[in-house]
């Protein structure tokens, strides 16, 4: 790792002469500007327009343009005048806690290497001192051409060096919050916590540039002439929201059937990364397909043979309930009958009864 700085951590009367390295790398992929027509490249050429001719770099100096449109030239002697005892010290100024810096103020990462045998200890004690504090170190150092704010914290066994904007260039968010009043509902709530419990945690060393991927794979495949891949499948964006209720409702559902259905219940549970890109089925999963689909064609009719008994045996229990229901209204209807005959044969006895009774006095006076 090749080092872009060499100089000092400084605090109090402690000295560290450290080696400065980038931590991070660009992978951007770079395209050159040609002319469509043939292919040639296309080059900016520095030009004096004064002259009107290209000029060497060799030639070439710092200028400030006032406001009236003059310039005042400026040459790098002027600048190594100036009183920058940053200039070859990182100077720690404060020792504070890591929530202290705004994460807008973050801007390049740089690793601090112990430059010599001499500066082991020191580093070392620097180190284990944040480590123990759980704190950061806010410093003051110069890198090209000017002076910057940093922090220094601990990576594994390294101190890294973030660089931080001074805290007069950040912009005020006044001008970008929403405008007007909005009541958020209590259920609304619910529901993004509900999502954000069901899409959970994920692996940051899982995450990659799919976009890039994508990009190799079409230079490579047109530099071979080879066919280019297909367009990744994916939804539109940019859709306007009618209903948030619903957007959250169908949001938590499309999460859960994306990780089976019951993931995501537990706070923490890590979700899966759904790649962007499509891929083709394996020769393995198109079978697992089929005797997926085979399994449940025949529980499907497993289940319609069940059916199809059952619905059998509750039409055959309940004719023979219509029967046995129809036979008793019958014998009911019959011993009905029967008790109204035996009532008038009773009644017409007992009147029959009454007129002998009635005739026999008669009989015995006329006697």
């Amino acid at each position: 790792m090749r080092s872009i700085w060499n100089g000092a951590v400084s605090f109090g009367l402690v000295s560290i002469p450290v080696k400065l390295m980038n931590a991070t790398e660009n992978h951007s992929i770079s395209f050159r500007q040609i002319h469509a027509a043939d292919g040639g490249r296309i080059r900016y050429r520095k030009v004096c327009e004064l002259e009107e001719k290209e000029v060497p770099n060799d030639e070439i100096g710092k200028g400030y343009e006032t406001e009236d449109g003059s310039v005042i030239p400026i040459a790098d002697e002027d600048l190594a005048t100036l009183p920058l005892p940053t200039a070859k010290t990182i100077e720690i100024v404060a020792f504070v806690p890591g929530t202290a810096v705004d994460p807008l103020q973050i801007d390049a990462a740089y690793y601090l290497s112990a430059n010599g045998g001499p500066a082991v200890k020191p580093y070392t004690v620097l180190r284990e001192a944040l480590k123990r504090s759980q704190k950061v170190a806010l410093a003051k150092f110069a890198l090209r051409g000017r002076e910057r704010l940093g922090m220094l914290r601990v990576v594994d066994d390294v101190i890294a060096m973030h660089g931080l904007l001074w805290p007069d260039e950040i912009r005020s968010p006044d001008e970008v919050a929403p405008d007007g009043d909005v009541t958020v509902r209590e259920a609304e709530l619910d529901l993004a916590d509900a999502l954000m419990d069901t899409l959970g945690e994920v692996d940051m060393d899982s995450l990659h540039d799919h976009y890039r991927e994508a990009v190799e794979e079409m230079i490579a495949a047109k530099a071979q002439g080879a066919e280019l891949p297909a367009p990744a499948e994916g939804e539109g964006g940019g859709g306007q929201v009618i209903d948030l209720m619903a957007a959250l409702e169908s949001s938590v559902r499309a999460a859960k059937n994306a990780q089976g259905g019951d993931a995501g219940t537990d706070r923490g549970e890590h979700a899966e990364v759904t790649p962007i890109k499509g891929r083709k089925k394996t020769a393995a999963s198109k079978a697992a397909a089929k005797k997926t689909a085979a399994s449940k064609t025949a529980a499907g009719k497993k289940a319609a043979s069940g059916t199809s008994k059952e619905a059998t045996a509750t039409k055959t229990a309940t004719s023979k309930t219509a029967t046995k229901t129809a036979t008793k209204a019958a014998a009911g209807k019959k011993a009905t009958a029967a008790t109204k005959k035996t009532a008038a044969s009773k009644t017409a006895a007992k009147t029959a009864a009454k007129k002998t009774t009635k005739a026999s006095p008669k009989k015995r006076a006329s006697a």
